[in-house]
């Protein structure tokens, strides 16, 4: 048994999911893998399926029926590890823009580094983003310093998806209470444990553009990030947040 599992969501990721589940399990700290696959038409959850097989007990499959949201998928992965009994529960993409080779550092901050939630972050040593576009930096860079401007949270990278919770984190925040499905999804994510009294530590990496698949990004999804931080905000107003025992 791993105290540690990584959640993978996926959808149409049948370039990379076997790729990035052999290169975690190549790793020398022992780690599980729960992949949420949403229906993906080209037979991502077949292959993780087949890969069961060789992975016993190790490799886990949630298959969900239609593109449901990022967020709802992270959400549903969460109170699966929970129950499973998992410590340390890690998210990280299918794409490789994720290194698997850094998921022991995240892990390294919460252990050793005293963190409840460890961020893999791609600006708090200047900007580590390798093959995007000069106008994707730059808007992303700037949406993590308008976060920060309207939030209050002292987090460089306030979008960054590569991230380790404790499960004290989860266990404290009230998921079913967790409103965005997109990109804001992490920022919501963030900002709710900093609310809560959980320390947050940035963990510096290096983020690459994926090489195999197409990217999920798009415009609505940054809309949402970029007009759902007023709405935290200002819901934060109102609202008690239950506090870090």
């Amino acid at each position: 048994m791993s105290d540690s599992i990584v959640i993978i969501p996926t959808y149409n990721e049948k370039e990379n999911v076997e790729s990035i589940i052999r290169t975690v399990f190549g790793l020398e700290k022992f780690f599980h893998v729960l992949i949420i696959d949403d229906g993906s038409p080209d037979g991502t959850a077949a292959i993780v399926e087949n890969l069961q097989k060789e992975f016993p007990g190790r490799l886990f499959l949630i298959e969900r029926e239609g593109k449901l949201g990022l967020g709802t998928a992270y959400i549903r992965g969460f109170k699966w590890s929970l129950e499973q009994g998992y410590e340390f529960i890690f998210e990280m993409d299918a794409d490789f823009s994720h290194n698997p080779a850094d998921l022991p550092r995240l892990y390294a901050a919460c252990i050793e580094g005293g963190a409840d939630v460890a961020v893999g972050s791609r600006y708090c040593n200047g900007v580590n983003v390798v093959n995007w576009p000069l106008g994707r930096v730059l808007m992303s860079y700037f949406a993590s310093t308008y976060v920060r401007f309207v939030t209050g949270m002292d987090v460089q990278d306030t979008t960054a998806g590569f991230k380790c919770y404790r499960r004290q984190v989860l266990e404290t925040i009230d998921l079913d209470r967790i409103h965005f499905k997109g990109y804001a999804f992490q920022i919501e994510m963030k900002f709710t444990a900093y609310k809560c009294g959980f320390k947050i530590v940035e963990v510096p990496i290096i983020f690459i553009n994926r090489v195999l698949g197409t990217s999920k990004m798009n415009s609505s999804i940054f809309g949402e990030a970029l007009f759902g931080v007023l709405q935290l905000k200002w819901w934060s107003f109102f609202r008690k947040y239950p506090q870090k025992k």
